[in-house]
């Protein structure tokens, strides 16, 4: 920085070893050293030249382009890193390239799928730095220009450039994402590249001093795309994986996560892998570090295990795959102790030794030699060499990096071969995950090979950058030349050049046995002895420092030549190949050339510089991107930014190289109107500042003569901006200071003037204050004394005023006084007068009262001798019950005579009928066995005629004739024939009988199958009838009871005499009793209010329409209520006695309770009330009540339900067999369903008992009962089997409504429909031609009729699966029987809407009866006098 520049009051960044860069004010100048006060609080001496000028107007927050910082050095860079890191903006551009620093915790909704689509096609820059920008200009640069992309990602372990990458690949396989046709055969190649990242974690990261996962290999993802933009597949490529961590792990890091993952698997795993605790084993014990903060290793094993399927990795190859994870773990438990030979070993424990065999599926004794000893191999001879212990345990470390080096290569190719490459693929976006330049206490060769990767992708990162700063010169058209910048070619060809390069200097050490670490590290020191990027530590015997571009990195070379070597051991080789296991032996097969040999020499060095050469020819063919990754402290904790680790790592990310760059050209650049924003002040200080304002306002214009007149020289004006050179900048705000500084001067000047003026202003304002206080305090006294005068004035006036007011009041008190004792007098009279009236009134009262007391007598009387009248009829009609259940009797005795002739005729029957079959059988195997002899003779004698005819023939021809033989063999011809035509006719004789017997046999079967069905009828009209004479028995003695009862009340009335009049005796003392009459009637009229369409008589139904508002709400309650209290009224009667006049029982009862409330002390000294007789009459109310209210709801209910059942009676037109029912078509079911519960909540809730709800249901189910099948049974469109599967959904629904509902209140319902479900179970049968009419009437349909079966039969159809009915002949046979059977008596009878009387009978037996004895009435009705009978 230029001392010119530099004043009094600038601000400026000066270096602190410890924060690395502060800012402060510059205080003194002395020539080339300034003073400088930082905000820190501490003041320094510095020089100008170690000093960098601070931008004051970049904002609090920082700036998401650090392109468009005034000041683009380390100071700016840093502070508006840790700026925005405080805000928790981890992204930040520099140009093109992105730096992420690690926030070390989530932060929310920054990569969600929202997020994706605000970045989709938006133009770079325009929204805040994110990775999916990146990956957005990537993708759309690709897809507009064809040119294939890739992104680098760098940082040191822990910077998070694993999730950087996951980042990016979740946005690329969004956007290129696509459908595949069969997910569960195949995954999309979106899916498997992400679910690649948890496999290869796990077996390729570790636990690092650093970083918690931190990758040890670098990763190079290809995914390539389809012209469309469509993923189409990818490739992965790994680098230098850290071989020697499964043998060597540091203190306070782990092994690779696999291992920790299997030893906490399930039980059943870890047990079939022998696994135990992880502390138990060699290669995981040497560090302390075993559980991982924040990582639960057994999800993490689900996973992993997860995510290798999706990959494409087999169950079995994963079993594989873990059971040589768990062979390596017991192979670092093998311990090697001295043998019986010199210099030799043996394994001091062969238990670990015999699980790893087993694992490995190998022979135990070759993998201990395998270990403990070599194969040399000479032109004469074969040579076997014992290992001594300590090169026996290096055998076995290198067998264990071998296994785990080609086992991760193996999950590497398959997941390569999962997802599959596209051969027709032109454009591809690479993603690299590379590790960061390293540099610790102790380097090692991996840190070597890291910072090589790092030195060849720094190269090709100075070119882009350079190639950047050239196209924006040329965007820009400005005049420019070539620019220097830092250079790490010749770093490169230290290391690389062949011969003469480190490398090169290894291979050969490695080739050489004799060779050490220390021949190596002298060959080196006097091949670059003048090499200036190389150097020799002081006091070093073997280590070297190597000039990188990030600093200089010293190595120590202990252990570089073991870890060169890439060699096989012919014997680990030999061993594994011929594994029974064929993973095993896959991972390794044997080489023919190499059979022979012994262990093959393969440099890492070289292979990796291969691979290398291979990545960077890779990139070169694509459009870079970068993405820089930083962590902000090493403690991993979030908010905690450490600017010295940050420095550091900006400098070995290259990213202070690219600023270089960018200093080394034009690295300030602003654009017109921000440039004229910021310096359009300085036109005031100048001379010519009319002329820079031009009229036609351009802003280029206006640029370039402020710059003229400022006088700088070097700067370049182009299209769109203005472009300076390294310290212009601070030049120009350097003098834009001093304007500033000149400005605020003015402003001091003249705010002092105003603060002198506003002072005398406030001095004359006190003065004038001071003379207006003392003429208000001269007013105020004059106003005090007028106050008091008029004081004094007021309570002169006011105590005259009140002594008028007191005399005045004395004088109405007197007055008051004498009134109200004129008032008393007055009061007293007209008590006299209302005693004196009240008397008389009395008097008049009581007798109106006793000549209406006696006038209710006579009525009385009059009324119960009408009852007696009518009680001789009841009588009466009591006998013609009596004459009719003598009738029924009569009828049930003729039916069991008429049963028992049928049973013993059916016997006869079926006696006789096996009688004459047996006799038929006998005759038809007579007259078979007659046929087959007859036969039998015939052949034969048929053929004897032949015989003779041949001899006959030959007779012939002898000139000797026989006339008599002649005349003898046609005899016997013609017996022959008649024999013939006999039997014939005895065969069709025979015939003729056998179908005379079968259809006497058939007739026989239809006369048994009739009196059979005639049977049934009979027994189930017998059982009817005894149900009916029970239950009429029942009633009748019911009747009796109440006959007896009302004849005793009858004859227990006061009779009229003959003269007409009552006795006199009890009328002495009506007036003082208390009637019954009079509470029996007010009770009936007040207590039992009821709705007018119940109050009607017993037996009669109603009209819905006279009260329509009343719904099944209100009927329930007035159901239960009055349900509830006939079956009180029911239970008193019974306890109270039919035959005698004895006290009501013990119990108080209802009748007690009425009785005891009719009754009075006086009353109950006459003579006791039995008050059985209105308890009768207002028992036939209440039963009339209850059947008439049962009555309504069933009309209500049958209503509703006949509503939906004629939409449920056939399947509609939508409804195709299997097909799943829609909402539409299973809405009529589930109509009946809500309606049943609909009325089952409403009477639950007004506690109907259970056996009225039960008798509802029932009368309900069969209803439903009746129609579906009639309706099947008469119609040829619903008997088919489609309307079967609907029904069968109807009978589903209300099956499941019966289990879902207690019992108690459904009762039997579902039993109710067994006609229709044996019809529709009938209709279901796939196969009916195999079934007989014997498995249809016995195990099919058994309740169903024999009509009912024929009906089912010939109108079955099925249109959708072509069934057929049953055989022709089945239908044929019960046609027959049908013959002499009523055809038309196929239909169910509708009984629903039966009178329902009889449950006034079953509703005592389910209800209990309650004892209130114990029940203390409430207090309330305790205190009034009305509720007196309750106590």
């Amino acid at each position: 920085m230029a001392s010119s520049t530099v004043k009094v009051g600038s601000f400026v960044w000066v270096e602190d070893p410890e924060e690395a860069w502060l800012d402060g004010e510059v205080t003194e100048v002395n020539g080339v050293d300034i003073k400088v006060r930082c905000t820190s609080g501490k003041t320094v001496v510095v020089k100008v030249s170690n000093t960098y000028p601070k931008d004051m107007e970049v904002p609090p927050s920082g700036v998401a382009d650090m392109t468009t910082l005034a000041y683009l050095h380390e100071p700016g860079v840093l502070q508006n890193l840790k700026s925005r890191y405080h805000l928790d903006d981890i992204y930040t551009y520099t140009g093109d390239i992105l730096i992420a620093v690690n926030p070390f915790k989530q932060l929310e909704n920054l990569y969600n799928d929202h997020t994706i689509a605000l970045y989709k096609g938006a133009p770079f820059g325009s929204l805040m730095p994110h990775p999916f920008a990146v990956a957005d200009a990537a993708y759309r640069q690709m897809i507009n220009e064809g040119v294939s992309q890739s992104i680098l990602v760098s940082g040191e372990s822990g910077a998070g450039k694993t999730e950087t990458a996951k980042t990016l690949m979740k946005y690329l396989a969004k956007m290129g994402g696509r459908a595949v046709n069969d997910l569960s055969t195949r995954r999309s190649v979106e899916d498997q590249v992400l679910e690649s990242n948890p496999v290869l974690e796990a077996f390729g990261n570790a636990k690092t001093v650093r970083n918690n996962n931190s990758s040890r290999f670098g990763k190079f993802v290809e995914i390539q795309f389809d012209q469309r933009g469509r993923i189409s597949g990818a490739a992965i490529k790994t680098y230098l994986l850290e071989r020697s961590r499964v043998c060597q792990v540091s203190d306070y890091e782990r092994n690779y996560h696999c291992f920790y993952m299997l030893c906490a698997a399930p039980i059943e795993d870890t047990r079939k892998l022998k696994l135990e605790d992880p502390t138990t084993y060699r290669y995981l014990n040497q560090s302390r570090c075993i559980k991982l903060e924040g990582m639960d290793d057994s999800k993490e094993y689900t996973k992993t295990r997860e995510a290798m399927s999706i990959v494409g990795i087999s169950s079995e190859e994963q079993e594989a795959i873990f059971r040589i994870l768990a062979a390596i773990l017991h192979l670092g438990n093998i311990e090697f102790t001295n043998g019986e030979e010199t210099d030799s070993s043996a394994p001091k424990d062969k238990k670990s030794l015999k699980i790893a065999a087993e694992l490995f599926m190998c022979d135990e004794q070759a993998l201990e030699d395998s270990l403990c000893q070599r194969v040399m191999v000479t032109p004469e001879e074969t040579l076997s060499r014992c290992l001594d212990p300590e090169s026996a345990a290096l055998s076995r470390d290198a067998l264990a990096k071998f296994v785990y080096s080609r086992l991760f290569d193996w999950i590497v190719n398959k997941i390569n071969n999962s997802i599959g490459q596209d051969p027709d693929s032109k454009n591809m976006i690479g993603v690299l995950d590379i590790y960061g330049f390293e540099s610790f206490k102790t380097n090692s060769f991996e840190q070597f090979c890291i910072n090589l990767t790092n030195e060849k992708l720094q190269f090709h990162f100075n070119e882009h950058v350079l190639k950047m700063e050239q196209d924006e010169y040329k965007k820009e058209e400005i005049e420019w030349n070539h620019i220097d910048f830092p250079d790490n070619r010749y770093v490169l060809e230290l290391i690389e050049k062949k011969p003469g390069g480190i490398i090169a200097l290894l291979d050969e050490a490695c080739m050489f046995p004799r060779s050490t670490h220390e021949t190596f590290s002298q060959k080196m020191y006097e091949t670059f002895k003048k090499n200036e990027y190389f150097r020799k530590p002081k006091l070093a015997r073997t280590d070297f420092t190597v000039c990188h571009y990030a600093g200089d990195v010293t190595y120590q070379t202990e252990q570089f030549l073991e870890k060169n070597k890439d060699y096989v051991v012919a014997e680990h080789q030999a061993l594994l190949g011929a594994s029974r296991c064929t993973f095993v032996a896959g991972l390794f097969p044997l080489q023919m050339e190499d059979a022979s040999k012994q262990s093959k020499f393969s440099s890492v060095a070289s292979q990796f510089k291969q691979q290398l050469a291979l990545l960077i020819e890779r990139l070169s063919t694509t459009e870079p991107r970068y993405i820089r990754c930083v962590k902000p402290n090493n403690l991993l904790k979030p908010s905690i930014f450490e600017n010295q680790n940050v420095l550091q790592q900006l400098r070995c990310g290259g990213m202070m190289e690219a600023i270089e760059i960018c200093r080394a050209g034009y690295p300030t650049r602003k654009l017109f109107d921000e440039f004229l924003d910021r310096f359009s002040i300085l036109a005031a200080s100048l001379t010519l500042d009319k002329r820079l304002v031009p009229t036609s306002y351009d802003e280029k214009e206006a640029c370039k003569k402020l710059l003229e007149a400022v006088g700088l020289e070097g700067y370049q004006i182009g299209k769109t901006k203005v472009l300076l050179m390294a310290g212009q900048m601070a030049e120009l705000d350097a003098r834009r200071t001093e304007v500033l500084g000149r400005a605020a001067r003015i402003i001091q000047w003249k705010f002092r003037s105003y603060l002198l003026i506003k002072a005398a202003i406030n001095m004359q304002a006190v003065c004038r204050g001071h003379l207006a206080r003392h003429r208000f305090e001269d007013m105020r006294r004059k106003e005090a004394a007028a106050l008091k005068i008029q004081r004094a004035l007021r309570i002169y006036l006011e105590r005259r005023t009140y002594i008028e007011a007191v005399v005045t009041v004395q004088s109405c008190l007197r007055g008051m006084a004498a009134r109200n004792a004129l008032r008393k007098k007055t009061n007293a009279t007209l008590v006299i007068q209302i005693n004196c009236r009240r008397f008389l009134a009395e008097t008049h009262y009581k007798k109106l009262k006793k000549a209406a007391v006696t006038t209710q007598s006579a009525w009385r009387a009059r009324l119960a001798r009408k009852e007696l009248r009518e009680l001789k009829m009841a009588a009466k009609e009591t006998g013609a019950l009596q004459a009719a259940k003598s009738k029924l009797e009569e009828q049930v005795e003729d039916l069991k005579l008429t049963l028992e002739l049928e049973k013993r005729l059916r016997v006869d029957v079926e006696e006789s009928k096996t009688q004459e079959n047996a006799k038929l059988q006998l005759a038809l195997q007579e007259i078979q066995d007659q046929f087959k002899e007859t036969k039998v003779s015939l052949l034969k004698e048929v053929e004897a005629a032949k015989k003779t005819a041949e001899m006959v023939t030959v007779v012939k021809e002898v000139p000797i004739v026989d006339t008599e033989l002649v005349e003898k063999l046609k005899s016997e011809n013609e017996n022959l024939k008649s024999m013939v035509t006999s039997l014939e006719q005895k065969i069709d004789e025979t015939e003729r009988k056998f179908k005379e017997t079968t259809k006497i046999s058939e007739e026989r079967l239809k006369q048994v199958l009739e009196a059979e069905s005639k049977a049934l009828e009979a027994e189930s009209k017998i059982v009817d009838l005894k149900t009916a004479m029970d239950k009429l028995q029942k009633m009748l003695e019911d009747v009796k009871n109440e006959n007896q009862v009302l004849k005793q009340s009858v004859s227990s009335t006061p009779v009229e005499t003959a003269s007409g009049h009552f006795p006199s005796t009890p009328v002495k003392n009506l007036q003082n009793v208390h009637h019954p009459s009079e509470e029996n009637a007010s009770l009936q009229g007040t207590m039992f209010t009821t709705p007018a369409r119940i109050q009607e008589p017993r037996g009669s139904r109603f009209d819905p329409r006279h009260n329509e508002e009343e719904d099944n709400a209100s009927l329930a309650y007035w159901l239960s209520n009055t349900a509830t209290l006939l079956f009180m009224l029911q239970q008193s009667l019974k306890s109270g006695g039919t035959g005698d006049n004895t006290p009501l029982r013990n119990s108080p009862s209802l009748v007690w309770w009425m009785t005891k409330g009719f009754r009075s002390p006086a009353a109950e000294a006459i003579r006791p009330v039995d008050a059985k007789v209105p308890a009768l009459h207002f028992k036939q109310q209440l039963a009339a009540y209850v059947e008439n209210i049962i009555g309504i709801i069933w009309d209500n209910l049958k209503t509703e339900l006949n509503t939906f059942l004629t939409l449920c009676i056939q399947a509609p037109v939508t409804y195709k067999g299997n097909a799943l029912i829609s909402d539409s078509t299973a809405k009529h079911w589930e109509g009946i369903t809500e309606a049943l519960d609909a009325l089952l909540i409403t009477l639950k809730d007004n506690f109907v008992p259970p056996v009225l709800i039960q008798t509802i249901f029932s009368q309900a189910f069969s209803l439903i009962n009746v129609q579906l099948f009639n309706s099947l049974v008469t119609r040829r469109d619903n008997c088919s089997f489609i309307n079967g599967e609907y029904a069968k959904y109807g009978l589903d629904k209300l099956e499941k409504w019966c289990s879902e509902t207690n019992e108690e209140y459904a009762g039997s319902s579902w039993d109710v429909l067994k006609h229709t479900r044996q019809a529709v179970g009938f209709l279901l049968i796939h196969k009916k031609d195999r079934i007989s009419y014997e498995d249809i009437a016995n195990d099919l349909c058994p309740i169903l009729s024999i009509q009912q079966h024929f009906r089912l039969c010939t109108l079955y159809k099925d249109e959708i699966y072509n069934t057929e009915s049953v055989d022709q002949e089945v239908i044929e046979s019960m046609g027959k029987v049908m013959i002499l059977i009523d055809v038309s008596d196929f239909l169910l009878k509708d009984d629903s809407s039966n009178s329902m009387s009889m449950l006034i009978d079953d509703l005592s037996s389910s209800m209990q009866d309650k004892d209130f004895s114990q029940v203390k009435p409430a207090e309330e009705l305790v205190e009034n006098p009305s509720f007196v009978f309750l106590q």
